[in-house]
């Protein structure tokens, strides 16, 4: 642990915050890609690189899927573990871990996935649209924090941490509506392999294991037989990340006297021309050092690298692309389950979020920050959160198997999203001043 985090208890959150920022960049630039591409001469390859089968196994005991199931169903449950690395030290040690803390969030994100399941329910009952009502609940997190990064010190910490919170328990929400509405048919030797697999890794948990290459190699079976069983694979990740150890090393005391001794020999080899010495000091003082460390931060701090900046940007490249023509958006535009995505994400957000946060501040059930504008911040957030691109794109990808409905819940949700960023990020810019520094 560095001294900043030890000093600033919201080093972590500050740090996320800048990883998903630069991510919403990242991601922006992937979908604004598939796009061009998909609407270029190179629309044919495009289509066909992410059909190609690939299969990993040998004869017998393989896994074949095109490309674009293998960054769905496997990429993403490595982004669904880091989601449930994330929810659960939220709800241990973060802004989700008391009563007090967690209801402003929770409330938040269901009145945020309440309302817009409404609205579209209102566009789409007794329509063949109607297994898309999840799509608009969800909230991406990079391009909302990202938005809030181009606003720099006009917004308060505190509201950065509260889109965060809100979003995390909307992931909740959602992983719950995948587990639940989007599981296909039921395989119950494969489903037994893996309640036999969370058996293990339970174990592993309550005996203290802290090995993550041991929890990642059982994760890897807990995946395969989720995957084989008909419940979305990505499941299996949020899985092993509610059963990786978040609580610290047993003998602390103990690694703070081994990482003193480090600091005694690196001082002695700091006298002497033996840059050997030297090095052997510094790996010996980082070793313990990271011991101490508890196994969820280590693997939470690993994966944000990867999950930010490859994964979300390859999952947005692979899906983001949508062929339109003048009559193909009038079509989509004419459509309900454009219409219900569109409005659920926009409208269904800012009315969600505002009215459960208002009325419940009005019953005294939660205590909102103190803040001058804190009603202007929570708005402006409000609509943030209808920016629901990554997972938004995920869900319509498992309610939908026709191309065309595809095509048009793409429509709304990037109509929705760059609609509800742009109204976020100049209503903040307008009603915040700067902080003078």
């Amino acid at each position: 642990m560095n001294k900043s985090t030890s000093k600033n208890p919201l080093a972590p959150i500050q740090e996320f915050i800048k990883t998903e920022s630069f991510s919403g960049i990242l991601l922006l630039f992937s979908a604004i890609l598939a796009l061009v591409v998909a609407n270029s001469p190179l629309a044919d390859s495009y289509t066909q690189l992410f059909q190609a089968k690939l299969t990993v196994g040998f004869e017998g005991a393989n896994i074949s899927k095109p490309l674009i199931l293998w960054v769905n169903d496997g990429l993403m449950a490595i982004f669904f573990l880091l989601i449930g690395l994330e929810i659960k030290r939220e709800v241990k040690y973060g802004e989700l871990s008391t009563l007090q803390t967690a209801l402003l969030p929770v409330i938040a994100a269901f009145g945020g996935a309440l309302v817009p399941g409404l609205i579209f329910f209102g566009f789409n009952a007794g329509t063949e649209f109607l297994d898309g009502w999840a799509i608009a609940i969800a909230t991406d997190i990079a391009f909302a924090l990202g938005v809030l990064a181009l606003l720099g010190s006009r917004v308060p910490v505190w509201a950065k941490v509260f889109l965060t919170a809100v979003a995390v328990v909307d992931d909740l929400i959602a992983v719950l509506v995948i587990a639940v509405f989007y599981t296909s048919k039921i395989s119950v030797m494969a489903l037994g392999v893996a309640g036999a697999t969370i058996v293990v890794l339970l174990v592993m948990n309550l005996s203290n294991i802290r090995s993550i290459g041991l929890y990642l190699i059982v994760g890897l079976v807990l995946w395969v037989a989720v995957l084989k069983s008909g419940v979305h694979a990505t499941i299996a990740g949020v899985v092993l990340g509610f059963l990786v150890p978040a609580t610290p090393h047993k003998d602390r005391a103990g690694l703070v006297d081994q990482i003193s001794k480090g600091v005694d020999m690196l001082k002695n080899a700091f006298k002497t021309e033996d840059k050997e010495d030297e090095e052997t000091a510094l790996h010996y003082i980082e070793d313990n050092a990271e011991k101490l460390e508890s196994p969820l931060h280590k693997l939470e701090h690993k994966l944000h690298p990867m999950v930010a900046y490859f994964i979300m940007p390859v999952f947005a490249f692979a899906n983001a692309g949508v062929a339109l023509s003048a009559e193909q958006a009038i079509a989509a535009f004419s459509s309900t389950l454009t219409l219900g995505i569109l409005f659920g994400l926009f409208f269904g957000k800012q009315i969600g979020i505002m009215s459960s946060v208002w009325i419940s501040s009005k019953l005294g059930i939660i205590k909102l920050p103190e803040s001058e504008k804190v009603w202007t911040i929570f708005y402006g957030i409000a609509c943030l959160t209808g920016i629901g691109f990554t997972m938004s794109l995920f869900i319509g990808g498992l309610a939908f198997t026709d191309p065309q409905l595809i095509e048009y819940s793409k429509v709304g949700i990037f109509a929705a999203s760059l609609l509800s960023g742009l109204m976020g990020y100049f209503f903040l810019k307008m009603k915040l001043k700067p902080t003078v520094k």
